[in-house]
């Protein structure tokens, strides 16, 4: 298959920023998770765990909660006393409402997902009214002495709990009055302490109300007395957070020491109706304060400072013992946040509020070098660096918005990034070691953001995908541009299309949606040329070869389609890979394929890698079965040729780059793989709580 020389980069020096609130939504299986840069991303659960949307942060808002309500909206608050609600399919803010009460700490929606309550800083819980375009406040209930930090429902939807400092109120919806308040100890570890903060509340249907504070206590509470049933101290430190199943039979905490615990509802005897609540399980899969958990049918899901999103399957709920009862942990995003030029070997590092721009290093060392990684054991040899790579530009942003997306020309002479509000377009113009940069100005009105950008393969085009579903294409000139056309939305939608693949020759242009399927467009004729046929997962990535015009497409459920774009149908190599299927082991990996490529010079090679492996599919082999070793294909170097080519199969697979955000050709003989060590991240965050160990 070939020797590649690798530049191994691991300057990126990206840092996920840590989970603060999830949000499940048991109707479309979706999860909600906001980061402390207020972006706001949504996992498809049913996609394996693909993350299909993402809403960009932004410096003002510090989410501090997350729901959903009726119809599938999802609504979020936070520190800047504001209620927003998200556009699911033009992915961006429907509109913000300032709820008047402070910063807004919690919030919940009914259980019939009419009704929507906030708890504000100034100690008021504020009820709205969810109408079929917008929120509508309806009324305050009344004032508390301290903040309100934590609310919930009852499933009747007729009273609420909410946790402040010290105490925890029980209201009647219909009045708007405390019936009851309960006063939480003080008492930790046998000392009094100055406040007890009550992190989280959760109503039961026979009217306990379970409740996690800063004294690591869960306490189930009576409602309809206002007294205290029972009490489990189960960490040194607080405990954050808790998430109640549907059935109401389990429920999960999570520490500020890393620690999550699932409680479960359990017969006192074999033969007794009488149940009770039993710590059953300790989870440590956190380094850090675990600041939300959610609670799915199959699934315990925790986040937090750590900026993992772990999911725990529940064995006992699983019914099929597949990849989906396998733990999960995820890390990086599911976009691309890393763009290459070819011709002058430039990586662009997309960050939250600047973009980094670095040369390669270079080597002059000859001969076979680190080709042979691919075969296991082997991993070649490390070349001396004859030039260090060389950091040429760090290209801020002015004001509070995180970028959404951005691209380097292949040429190097283009810089196109956007933020929710605003597209920029830079022209690099290099003399000798200066760099010098230019900014392209007066924008078209149709470009005000975009959420996905492209250059094609000569630097003469760029493509945007803007968040109202549309196409554009400019034409780039010596320092300027001119606005050549428009592709609307198909069919009326409005849904962005997060994914563009642009053919090398430059005459086909393929766009995808989180749902709308893959659209392919004639740039020449500036039209519609066809649709793919519908398919149930969702595009993780999709690129077009060179010369066939062959649309590669990748799927979340790791299915991977070839599609004819002249003849608009699949190709026989497709066929023939879906007849037969694909190996067990490809199927069972748990994160999506993020980027695809082509070798120049061999046709038949596909290029493609995920976070954890870097695969050439050489479509001239056999495919794999179940039968055979699909991540040691080759046998030993000392057998003979006969046996090596009988038992070749087309998947060769590398699993020395990892995590692997990025991996690309530079040429036929070059490959560029951008890892970035969870150690390094790990590093870099605040220190955990120090736990003492036996024996120190």
């Amino acid at each position: 298959m070939g020797e590649f020389k690798v530049h191994r980069v691991r300057f990126f020096n990206y840092v996920p920023s840590g989970i603060r609130c999830v949000a499940y939504n048991n109707q479309s299986n979706r999860l909600a998770v906001s980061r402390t840069d207020g972006t706001v991303e949504i996992y498809n659960l049913s996609a394996n765990y693909f993350q299909e949307k993402f809403f960009p942060g932004h410096e003002s808002r510090a989410t501090e909660a997350l729901c959903w309500a009726k119809g599938q909206r999802l609504f979020s608050a936070g520190l800047n006393g504001e209620i927003i609600e998200y556009d699911l399919q033009a992915l961006d803010i429907k509109y913000s409402m300032d709820a008047f009460g402070g910063p807004i700490w919690s919030m919940a929606a009914s259980p019939s997902g009419s009704q929507l309550l906030v708890g504000c800083e100034d100690g008021s819980v504020k009820l709205f009214q969810i109408n079929p375009d917008k929120i509508q406040f309806e009324r305050n209930f009344d004032r508390q002495k301290s903040r309100i930090l934590s609310l919930s429902w009852h499933p009747s939807g007729t009273h609420i709990a909410a946790g402040s400092i010290d105490y925890i109120s029980v209201f009647d919806i219909k009045s708007g009055s405390a019936v009851h308040k309960m006063l939480v100890d003080r008492q930790y570890m046998g000392v009094s302490k100055r406040k007890c903060i009550i992190w989280g509340v959760a109503f039961l249907s026979d009217g306990t109300v379970i409740s996690v504070d800063s004294a690591g206590k869960v306490q189930f509470w009576d409602s309809a007395t206002g007294t205290l049933v029972k009490t489990h101290l189960v960490a040194n430190a607080d405990v954050q957070s808790i998430a109640v199943s549907d059935q109401e039979d389990s429920f999960v905490v999570g520490t500020a020491e890393g620690t999550v615990f699932h409680f479960q509802l359990v017969s006192v005897t074999s033969n007794s109706s009488e149940k009770q609540w039993v710590r059953t399980k300790p989870f440590q899969h956190h380094t850090h304060d675990v600041r939300t958990v959610a609670h799915s049918p199959t699934a315990l899901i925790s986040g937090g400072t750590d900026t993992h999103l772990v999911i725990r399957p529940l064995m006992e709920k699983v019914e099929v013992k597949n990849y989906d009862a396998a733990l999960r942990k995820i890390t990086f995003p599911h976009r691309r946040l890393i763009s290459c030029s070819k011709k002058r070997q430039l990586l662009l590092f997309q960050f939250s509020h600047h973009l980094d721009l670095w040369r390669l290093g270079s080597t002059v060392a000859t001969g076979k070098t680190s080709g042979k990684f691919l075969v296991p054991g082997k991993h070649g040899d490390t070349l001396p660096l004859s030039k260090d790579a060389d950091h040429l530009l760090q290209l801020k942003t002015k004001g509070p918005e995180n970028i959404i997306c951005s691209c380097v020309s292949p040429c190097g002479s283009w810089i196109a990034y956007s933020t929710a509000s605003r597209f920029f377009l830079r022209r690099l113009n290099y003399e000798h070691d200066n760099l010098s940069l230019h900014r392209v100005s007066k924008m078209p009105a149709c470009l005000r953001s975009a959420v996905q950008i492209m250059f094609s393969e000569d630097s003469t085009k760029l493509f945007v995908a803007s968040n109202q579903g549309s196409l554009h294409i400019l034409r780039l000139l010596e320092g300027s541009f001119k606005h050549l056309h428009t592709f609307q939305a198909q069919s009326g939608t409005v849904e962005s299309m997060c994914l563009l693949a642009v053919s090398p020759d430059g005459n086909w242009l393929a766009a995808s949606g989180t749902s709308a399927g893959v659209h392919v467009y004639s740039v020449k004729r500036l039209k519609l040329h066809c649709t793919v046929p519908a398919y149930n997962f969702p595009v993780t990535a999709l690129a077009i070869a060179p010369k066939t015009n062959n649309l590669v497409i990748a799927h979340s459920d790791q299915q991977i389609f070839e599609y004819s774009i002249p003849d608009k149908q699949y190709t026989e190599w497709s066929r023939a890979i879906q007849k037969q299927g694909f190996h067990h082991h490809w199927l069972q990996r748990d994160t999506p394929i993020t980027h695809i490529g082509f070798h120049p010079k061999r046709p038949a090679h596909i290029l493609l890698h995920d976070a954890y492996m870097f695969c050439i599919i050489d479509k001239s082999l056999p495919l794999p079965n179940d039968k055979t070793l699909l991540y040691n294909p080759l046998p030993p170097t000392n057998e003979s040729d006969v046996i090596r080519r009988r038992t070749a199969h087309a998947f060769k697979i590398s699993k020395k780059y990892k995590p692997l955000l990025f991996m690309d050709l530079l040429d036929e003989g070059t490959l560029v793989a951008v890892e970035r060590p969870l150690d390094d991240i790990i590093a870099q965050l605040p220190p955990p709580i120090k736990k003492k160990k036996f024996g120190t």
